[in-house]
């Protein structure tokens, strides 16, 4: 069993930086990839970006391609989502998940609460 707990969100405006932080229990932690997907208002739950077990192979949406970035300290148990030049569509509640294969498909065994990011000038 794997429980992830997000944290860092919050209301920033229009070209704000933030990091959102996913902090893992479990041993096999290490093992899994990481995924961050987001839900607006209304908006289907949507994939982010994810991070391999190795941390050597990530890959984002479209979306937010060359303005957020996942990174992983495994011996702290935690992943991190930073996140750039924000945009209005970038609100959200984030969550982070994680699995064997967790990715932009989704099959993702383990899921946070969630953290509301809010950008509004």
């Amino acid at each position: 069993q794997v429980q992830l707990v997000e944290s860092g969100g919050g209301l920033v405006q229009p070209g704000d930086s933030l990091r959102v932080s996913c902090a893992a229990s479990g041993r096999a932690f290490s093992t899994y990839s990481m995924g961050w997907f987001r839900q607006a208002p209304g908006k289907e739950r949507e994939f982010v970006g994810s991070l391999s077990a190795n941390g050597r192979f990530t890959s984002y949406a479209d979306a937010v391609q060359g303005r957020f970035t996942i990174s992983r300290d495994n011996a702290k148990n935690t992943v991190y989502l930073q996140m750039v030049s924000l945009k209005f569509e970038d609100t959200a509640v984030y969550y982070c998940a994680a699995g064997p294969i967790c990715g932009s498909r989704g099959k993702c065994d383990y899921w946070g609460q969630g953290t509301q990011v809010t950008v509004s000038s």
